[in-house]
Formats: structure tokens, C-alpha cells, sequence
């Protein structure tokens, strides 16, 4: 490995296929000179810790939740406990149902957050790609949301992008500045918060720009299955009905990458 410039933290827990492909894609799609790979396993204690002890390529923290530890928790104090080990001038926060498809994945995040240097971080909010009709619908929706909440006393409830419900970088791919992160002693449990929250409000809050880039763009690039983890481990609180719709979803996806003959090739793990 020479002078990587980005630290990738993915938090793992109990999805072997899932992480398989995560990984795997990433190995292909990705320059390795330019990348230091850290997994954090939160206590799966299944085939999918075996799968990542098996690789080389990556650094692997074996991490154990604490007792009663809420999986946003979790994930969030697994990217803090990986975060400490980052020296590299970028550090980029990853999901395991983060699926690679495009070699400049990584050279197009890098390029949109090294336009400005006020610029501390680029992501997204929701990697999802709307039909026309969609998009005119929710627009419709939080329209006369914003006018009636008021009205009704509610302020603007839980209407996603106003007030405390804002909108910030999530962490299935967010790419940040190591130094501002380091400068502020900023965390991405910060505040108790769900991963990168608080951190990016505070950012903002200092003065620099958070870039959302859109999921047309970014979705050229990478796929988001979108709680994965959640609708593979049921136990973990997922409604049957969400199961079941985000099983159908996953299956799409996995389809659309040719996932099969990816976790056919073993030959991506060296």
C-alpha cells in the first residue's frame, strides 16, 4: 500500500452475502493505493466475521456491543472505533448494502469534495432514484405539509428537511475531511446521535458546506440497498410487512449487479 488518501469504515453485522458482495465489488471497482480498508464487525459472531478474518487486503476490528446496544448505536460507535485508527487526509463511512458498479466511484467523490476547501464533506440523504410523476408527488405533499402543520399547531411535525428533522450526510456514503473531523474532536456518535448527525449540523454550524449530491448522479456509481441489515435480521425490530417488500427490493437489486456471479468469483477476496 503507497500514501492512501481515503480510510473506508464499514461496520458489519450478520449479512454474509450482503458483505461478500460489498466487499468484493469494492475490490474490483476500487484503485487499492488510494484506499485503506478498516471493517468493523459488531459482534456477529457468524460466517460473515469468518469471511472478513479471511481478508488480506483489510484491517478488521472485532468489536462487542455493549448489553441492550440499539443497532443505530452500534453502528455509529463502530465507525468511532475505527475512526481513531484514520491518518489518511479523507475518511469515507460505508454500509456493507453499499454495492460498488462503477470504477470511478471513488475519483468522483473525491473530485466534488476537493472543489472548494470550505467544503467538509459530500454524500447523500437517500440514494433513490424517483420517476417525474414521484418527485411531483412528494413535492405536492411537503408543500401543503408546510402550510397546514403550522396551522394545526404541530410546527412542521416530522417533515423530512425542516427544522430539527434536516436533512445530513447518511452514512451509506459519506466522504469527509479527516483534519475538520480532528480539528473540532468530532465524532460520528457525537451527541448520542444516529451516525454523522450531529457532526454534520456542526460542521455547518462553523461554516462549511455539506454537498448532497444527486442520487442520479451518484447512483451512476454505487447502489444503496437501504436497510439491508435490518430487513436481513428481522429480529432487530423490521415490521413483517417491510421484510417482505424490502426482501422483493434486495432481489431486484442483486439481479440488476449479477450478484450471483459475484459471489461466484472467490477470486475477488485475495
Amino acid at each position: 500500500m503507497t500514501n492512501p488518501e481515503v480510510t473506508i469504515l464499514i461496520p458489519n453485522f450478520r449479512t454474509l452475502e450482503i458483505t461478500k458482495l460489498c466487499f468484493r465489488l469494492l475490490r474490483k471497482y476500487t484503485d487499492s493505493d488510494k484506499v485503506h480498508v478498516i471493517a468493523i464487525d459488531n459482534g456477529s459472531q457468524d460466517a460473515s466475521t469468518e469471511y472478513l478474518r479471511s481478508l488480506k487486503w483489510i484491517k478488521l476490528i472485532e468489536r462487542t456491543p455493549a448489553p441492550e446496544e440499539k443497532p443505530a448505536r452500534s453502528h455509529a460507535l463502530a465507525l468511532d472505533q475505527a475512526l481513531e485508527q484514520v491518518t489518511t487526509p479523507y475518511v469515507l463511512s460505508f454500509h456493507t448494502d453499499t454495492l460498488v458498479k462503477n470504477d470511478r466511484w471513488l475519483d468522483f467523490l473525491l473530485q466534488e469534495i476537493r472543489k472548494s476547501p470550505d467544503i467538509a464533506g459530500v454524500g447523500s440523504w437517500k440514494l433513490e432514484t424517483r420517476s417525474f410523476l414521484q418527485k411531483l408527488g412528494k413535492q405536492v405533499e411537503r408543500g401543503w405539509q408546510s402550510l397546514l402543520f403550522p396551522l394545526m399547531g404541530k410546527g412542521f411535525g416530522r417533515l423530512e428537511g425542516k427544522g430539527e428533522n434536516y436533512l445530513y450526510l447518511r452514512s451509506h456514503c459519506a466522504l469527509y475531511r479527516t483534519d475538520l473531523i480532528r480539528k473540532y474532536g468530532f465524532s460520528f456518535a457525537q451527541n448520542g446521535d444516529t451516525a454523522g448527525r450531529a457532526m454534520h449540523k456542526e460542521l455547518i454550524d462553523r461554516g462549511y458546506k455539506m454537498v448532497f449530491l444527486p442520487s442520479e448522479k451518484l447512483g451512476s456509481y454505487i447502489m444503496h440497498l437501504n436497510h439491508a441489515t435490518m430487513v436481513l435480521n428481522p429480529e432487530l425490530g423490521s415490521r413483517k410487512k417491510s421484510v417482505v417488500k424490502g426482501l422483493k427490493r434486495i432481489k431486484k437489486f442483486l439481479k440488476e449487479i449479477d450478484a450471483e456471479q459475484v459471489l461466484a468469483d472467490e477470486g475477488l477476496d485475495s
